[in-house]
């Protein structure tokens, strides 16, 4: 069910290597870096590899939503999503899209809930080797 969680955080380097550090034993580390003008997004995994904690920058003064992603099982079901926060009249934050820069053939839909955190659906498909 979940896929991801990310945390705003004031310091999201520091955040991640709390993170590392702490939990080293359980085989969290850092998989990957974005850069962006606020601050780096940090992605840790566990021993199986994909980054599941997410830390970024604080997107605003008192204004630090969660960041929750579920699993969608298609991109069908991700364009499901999408139509049903739609019909409820939810903040749509990103239609549904292509992610490149995550990884090829990461599909996503982020709607903003009822208390103001950013929702993912995502499907994830993944090149074949």
């Amino acid at each position: 069910m979940i896929d991801h969680l990310g945390l705003q955080c004031t310091d999201p380097a520091a955040a991640a290597a709390f993170y590392v550090r702490v939990f080293e034993p359980c085989g969290v580390h850092e998989m990957m870096r974005f850069d962006t003008p606020h601050g780096p997004v940090i992605g840790l995994a566990g021993p199986a590899g994909q980054p599941q904690l997410w830390t970024s920058p604080v997107e605003g003064p008192g204004n630090r939503p969660v960041h929750l992603a579920l699993a969608a099982p298609s991109r069908d079901a991700v364009d499901a999503v999408f139509a049903a926060a739609q019909e409820a009249g939810a903040e749509i934050l990103h239609a549904p899209r292509e992610w490149p820069e995550y990884h090829p053939g990461y599909y996503g839909v982020f709607v903003r809930d009822l208390d103001g955190n950013n929702v993912e659906a995502v499907h994830h498909r993944f090149p074949s080797s």
